[in-house]
């Protein structure tokens, strides 16, 4: 039995991969064998031919930011002629038509806006909830939070409580990256070490938040990094489990793949094959997380379409509007049909979800029921 093969069967067998194991997966070039693997252990978490979905909406609130990633597009320095600030009846707006088309999740971020108090997030939220009481506000990444942390004046639990009790749900995990401080430096100095990223999601869990957990590969990361980010995110959620906090954790992964056009940073775009093993290895790595969501946004509606025989059981979110990765030169879209006929043609049964992962709507006609049948008996 050669070095995968053994690695892989331990992970079947219930043992848990350490680093070693890790970084030789990403090693290896047996990209199906591990898509299989990890297949295997999706179908031992959610054993039903389903693949869920979330109708939402990205509201990028402002564009202005003080952290000036080397990677991203959409950014404008403070003071910039091109910078903006939505106003509040301008987000309201977007929000009611995301709940008029059946949408139940806000994904509110923005830049790291330097000229925005923390009252503002207070306010913008308390309104959104004295509005839409029902919408779920899946919404601010970590930068985010440690600038309104800064703002605030207050220490980082009491800031997430406050936002928290203003009507923040949940929080995603945007600027995960990569979880070592060797490629933060490089490609974005000013955004904090990997250890403020987690801190601020272990402040969520600790007061009753669910978030989820990201990561972006294709910046020049060595292999050991890639695995150490898993690593570390498989740490957090098991320190989570084991205080016995209201929150789940991370109730999902996300990876996706670094995007350059339009950025200050050139390199070279990681291919589908790249991104699907980055899917594999991650669930199998990751044993405590129940979730992983397909990234077709930028990897595009096909390989979304692979990636569910590789680990993952959602396909994320409809995205009604989405800025910062179209501004990187990116512009998959899929709307609610599209999305029913990929998880279709994958031979899955399309459901809604909500943010928690309840099931709202299954798609299902009696051809479906027959498939799901057989699948389930064999």
């Amino acid at each position: 039995m050669n070095t995968v093969d053994r690695i892989l069967e331990k992970a079947l067998q219930g043992g848990r991969l350490d680093l070693e194991d890790t970084i030789a997966l990403y090693e290896s070039d047996q990209i199906e064998k591990m898509g299989h693997v990890a297949n295997q252990m999706m179908i031992r978490k959610n054993p039903d031919p389903i693949t869920t979905f979330v109708i939402g909406r990205n509201v990028n609130y402002t564009n202005v930011c003080d952290v000036f990633c080397r990677f991203c597009a959409f950014y404008r320095r403070p003071g910039s002629a091109e910078g903006y600030v939505l106003p509040d009846e301008v987000i309201l707006q977007k929000i009611q038509e995301t709940e008029d088309v059946g949408g139940t999740e806000i994904l509110m971020q923005g830049g790291v806006n330097p000229e925005l108090p923390f009252e503002y997030y207070l306010n913008i939220l308390r309104k959104i909830k004295q509005h839409f009481p029902n919408i779920t506000m899946h919404s601010f990444s970590p930068a985010e939070i440690m600038k309104m942390q800064l703002l605030s004046g207050m220490s980082m639990e009491d800031t997430i409580r406050a936002i928290h009790e203003a009507g923040l749900d949940s929080l995603p995990g945007g600027g995960g990256e990569i979880l070592d401080d060797r490629t933060r430096r490089k490609i974005s100095r000013l955004k904090g070490s990997w250890r403020d990223w987690m801190d601020v999601m272990q402040t969520a869990h600790k007061v009753g938040m669910n978030t989820t957990a990201t990561m972006v590969i294709g910046f020049g990361e060595s292999m050991e990094e890639r695995a150490l980010h898993l690593l570390r995110v498989r740490e957090a959620q098991d320190e989570c489990i084991q205080n016995g906090y209201d929150s789940e954790g991370f109730l999902a992964f996300i990876s996706w793949t670094f995007q350059p056009d339009n950025t200050n940073m050139k390199a070279e775009k990681q291919t589908p094959e790249q991104y699907l093993k980055n899917v594999a290895i991650s669930r199998i790595v990751l044993d405590n997380i129940k979730h992983f969501q397909s990234s077709w946004v930028t990897m595009g509606p096909e390989v979304g379409k692979m990636s569910l025989q590789y680990g993952c059981d959602d396909f994320g979110s409809t995205m009604m509007e989405e800025n910062v990765v179209s501004a990187a030169g990116t512009t998959h879209k899929v709307n609610i049909e599209q999305t029913l006929d990929i998880i279709r043609a994958a031979g899955k049964i399309p459901a809604q979800r909500d943010t928690k992962y309840n099931i709202l709507k299954v798609f299902d006609d009696e051809s479906y029921k027959i498939q799901r049948d057989f699948i389930m008996q064999n």
